[in-house]
């Protein structure tokens, strides 16, 4: 009788214990739904879902990871303001320790003032205070924001959406801002003017690099130059010394000969030039041909390199110029 209760008792709590493993699955399963893992994501391009802001921030060069200890400096000197991140960067091309990024809070939107009381406390704490204007089209997409799990469910989700969106239909749309508003997570992909959403260390560094690049590009074009007119130093060299030595022997033998093949060489010597010439004039038409065809409609890519297509949630040159004009 005594072994029997033993038996029994011993069933009762396996079966709680797996009623308890149940319900936490369950909670766990809930919690996750909760968050987001099935809601749909729907990309649209359109009018944005907000205004011009003003906004303090934090900006870093490095891995994207590193973001979420600018997101807590900023919700620990004022909890109440939604906070936005702005991703200049594709990771997926472009090195961990090369992505640049800005993160902080909505001090105002619209027409709407920050207080001096706000700004100068941000700024207490290493935080700088820019604008950006309110973007007239862009991608943009949703997600819920119910857990701090919804935010990597959206990074998950949101941002492969939003990459084939772009992609399939040949827009240029960055950088990537992110708006934690509320309950919801907006995901805006400015389409035009840029250059208007990167903050003053962003334009600065787009700024060197363009004139790192034009320098090596310089330069190169330097040495490509110098080589040129070596080997074409090298052959008139050669050609005049054969056309010397040829006129000497014939000279002496027929004078009237050899003053003709002076002559013949002179002329062409001078066709030479005449076809150097005009191999350069092909060559500008060949680089004002492609500089034609590679204009576009606003927010459109001209047809690139897939690299260059691919590194750009952002580095946009062009954009950034027409955002400091």
């Amino acid at each position: 009788m005594v072994h029997q209760v033993s038996i029994m008792t011993d069933w009762v709590l396996l079966g709680l214990i797996a009623a308890l493993v149940v319900l936490l699955l369950l909670t766990v399963f809930g919690f996750v739904v909760y968050s987001g893992l099935f809601t749909e994501v729907v990309v649209s391009a359109g009018s944005p879902p907000v205004g011009s802001m003003t906004l303090a921030y934090k900006f870093r060069v490095g891995p994207y990871g590193e973001s979420g200890q600018l997101f807590t400096d900023g919700c620990s000197i004022s909890s109440k303001l939604c906070s936005i991140g702005v991703y200049y960067d594709n990771p997926h091309t472009v090195s961990p320790e090369k992505c640049r990024f800005a993160i902080g809070r909505i001090l105002s939107e619209g027409d709407a003032k920050p207080s001096e009381e706000q700004i100068k406390r941000f700024q207490k704490y290493g935080f700088k205070i820019f604008s950006f204007p309110a973007p007239s089209h862009v991608v943009m997409a949703t997600f819920p924001f119910t857990t701090p799990l919804s935010i990597h469910l959206a990074v998950n989700r949101v941002h492969p959406a939003l990459d084939t969106y772009i992609k399939e239909r040949k827009l240029c749309a960055h950088p990537r801002i992110e708006i934690y508003k509320q309950d919801r997570i907006y995901f805006v992909c400015p389409l035009a003017r840029q250059g208007d959403f990167y903050v003053p260390e962003m334009k600065e560094l787009e700024r060197k690099s363009r004139a790192a690049a034009a320098v090596a590009e310089d330069a190169q074009t330097d040495i490509t130059g110098v080589d040129t007119m070596s080997e074409t130093s090298s052959i008139s060299v050669e050609a005049t010394t054969d056309s010397r030595d040829t006129s000497v022997a014939t000279s002496i033998l027929l004078p009237l000969a050899g003053s003709r093949g002076r002559e013949e060489a002179d002329t062409r010597s001078e066709h030479s030039y005449s076809e150097s010439g005009a191999s350069g004039s092909s060559f500008e038409e060949l680089d004002l041909e492609a500089a034609g065809d590679g204009e576009g409609a606003p927010g459109l890519l001209p047809d690139m390199g897939s690299q260059e297509l691919t590194d750009k949630w952002t580095k946009e040159p062009i954009a950034a110029e027409r955002g400091e004009e």
